[in-house]
């Protein structure tokens, strides 16, 4: 049996300032799927789907950050810092470069030219 992960779903306090976040940065499609939003890439394949948050939920507390792959970091952060996304420092992996922010619910995000390297 073949086995894919299918999407992530982020737990938001406000859905549509988050979905804004990332259809702003990472250029990805919303649409409101009746109580979440998806989104997806331009080829539609959906990536993420955001869900309003209940009370009891503690944003930004999970361990996991979500990694958009970028052939050239330094011109992402560029081009996000145009919109008003400012990235931490640039940081050297093993062949490849990446660099970390923070949506607005607080969870870590992450470009990485990684998929890149050879």
């Amino acid at each position: 049996m073949k086995v894919s992960l299918s999407s992530v779903i982020i737990y938001a306090k406000d859905v549509e300032k988050t979905a804004d976040f990332y259809t702003k940065h990472f250029d990805l499609i919303a649409s409101r799927e009746d109580r979440l939003i998806s989104l997806k890439t331009s080829e539609g394949k959906e990536v993420i789907l955001i869900h309003q948050a209940g009370s009891a939920v503690k944003l930004g507390q999970a361990c996991i950050k979500l990694v958009f792959s970028v052939s050239d970091v330094e011109a992402f952060k560029q081009k996000a810092l145009e919109n008003g996304l400012k990235f931490g420092a640039t940081h050297q992996g093993n062949g490849y470069l990446f660099a970390n922010v923070k949506d607005p619910d607080k969870n870590n995000v992450c470009i990485s030219s990684r998929a890149f390297a050879q």
